[in-house]
């Protein structure tokens, strides 16, 4: 696409128009300090082979996760994603198709968010699932907001093992919207305190199995005690290949499920893009942000799909709509869509098995380790264990030894006084030598 750029009677046409003296004034809420005063330090032209090697030299300087043992998990898992995954969503169908307006033209996007919608609420156990969302930490704190719509009420109570970046997005979230958050310490395994704070004031609370230190736990009883208070009860899940081998969080009572989709479909990316899962019991669904598909007949009788209750600002007035999601995140769920169906239940279920028989092995070697303390009592494929120093350090350490050891949990929350503990995890990628390599390290470094 050709670049035309602005004549200089162009932008003072512009801005006599809106009545701005220059430019400069266009930007007046930036503090001065972050205003650059010059040029970046960029060269201003580079022939495309000399750029070409510059930033192929800067992408050389990163790990991929498949270089060498990695324990990371910490809401982003690497899984193998099958080839045939990549070569679908390449279809041009399917890859140059985004906002399905027009449904008699838009009738293959449609079906497969449709589809998709239909795996999570299978997946989640819950009615209604929409299509779809940014990623898992936004999702939790639209839920929040749709659970201050459904019960007028402006309290959210969040456990201590929700992940740091899912409570800090709902917190900059609902500070917007006038919501209390009550965000509680961290924990390894304590989901069920969140009972003692409910009270006639909360709108929902909400608990993350298994949580950021990698505890499955069962959210029935929390489950009972929101609902007894009037509050909503919200499952966070950011490992959604858990959900072959664990209770869903519809069976435990939940309201509404939000996950993080990556796990599935999408390889780790710096950065993303992720996708993420909302789904809900049907009496809240005209309170669920986002987008949803739905399936009908057209004129002939035919089996068709659209676009149903689009309460995004998009559609309707602003103070009306449920939430300002301007997009969903297509590509990632067709990708999410495509891995599943070639998976099935029954494939699901033996990953999700061979995920939980990963991560035992790694318990069993760790636990031999010298110094190692292992927090986690109940997981499926991933734990926490509390080192005898820095767990930063320890894992820079091992990357000299050519072993990603984990996510220290300082990373995540570096004021929770938690700066020894270290989070693993260990899907079917991981191999037996991995764990192996990651027990030398570890018995190399502590200590010194």
């Amino acid at each position: 696409m050709r670049y035309l750029p602005l004549t200089p009677d162009d932008r003072a046409e512009m801005l006599a128009v809106i009545g701005a003296p220059d430019v400069d004034a266009l930007f007046c809420d930036v503090p001065e300090a972050a205003r650059p005063q010059d040029l970046f330090d960029l060269p201003l032209l580079a022939g495309e082979m000399e750029v070409e090697r510059e930033l192929s030299a800067l992408a050389a300087r990163n790990r991929p996760a498949g270089a060498g043992p990695f324990f990371c998990g910490a809401g982003a898992y690497r899984h193998h994603v099958p080839a045939s995954v990549d070569h679908i969503i390449q279809r041009s169908e399917f890859l140059t198709s985004y906002t399905p307006y027009q449904p008699e033209i838009a009738q293959g996007t449609l079906q497969v968010l449709f589809e998709f919608q239909t795996q999570v609420a299978a997946l989640t156990g819950l009615d209604v699932a929409n299509a779809s969302m940014y990623d898992g930490s936004t999702a939790c704190a639209e839920a929040v907001m749709m659970a201050q719509r459904v019960t007028r009420r402006e309290k959210a109570v969040l456990s201590g093992g929700l992940h740091p970046h899912y409570a800090a997005t709902t917190q900059t979230i609902a500070h917007a919207e006038g919501m209390d958050i009550v965000r509680l310490a961290a924990a390894v395994d304590a989901e069920a305190a969140v009972i003692d704070a409910i009270d006639a004031e909360t709108a929902c609370v909400v608990v993350q199995t298994p949580n950021v230190f990698g505890v499955a736990t069962d959210v029935t009883r929390i489950a009972e005690a929101a609902h007894a208070a009037g509050a909503l009860l919200i499952v966070v899940t950011t490992e959604a290949v858990s959900y072959g081998l664990l209770k869903s969080p519809g069976a435990m009572g939940a309201d509404i499920a939000v996950a993080e989709g990556q796990s599935i479909g999408n390889a780790l990316n710096f950065g993303g893009p992720y996708v993420g899962l909302f789904a809900v019991r049907e009496k809240l669904v005209r309170q669920m942000p986002g987008r949803l598909c739905g399936e009908t007949v057209d004129a002939d009788g035919r089996r068709g799909f659209v676009l149903t209750l689009s309460t995004r600002e998009q559609h309707i007035r602003r103070e009306k709509a449920t939430s300002n999601i301007c997009t969903n995140s297509g590509l990632c769920a067709l990708a999410f869509t495509i891995h599943l169906s070639l998976l099935g239940e029954t494939g699901l279920r033996r990953l999700a098995e061979i995920n939980h028989a990963r991560a035992r092995e790694l318990k069993d070697a760790l636990a031999g380790v010298a110094g190692v303390e292992i927090l986690t009592p109940r997981f499926f494929n991933e734990l926490a264990i509390r080192t005898p120093g820095d767990a930063a350090a320890l894992v820079e350490a091992a990357l000299a030894d050519g072993v990603v050891a984990g996510v220290p949990y300082s990373r995540l929350d570096p004021h929770a006084g938690l700066d020894d503990v270290l989070l693993l995890a260990a899907t079917e990628t991981t191999t037996s030598e991995d764990v192996a390599a990651l027990v030398r390290t570890l018995e190399r470094n502590i200590g010194r």
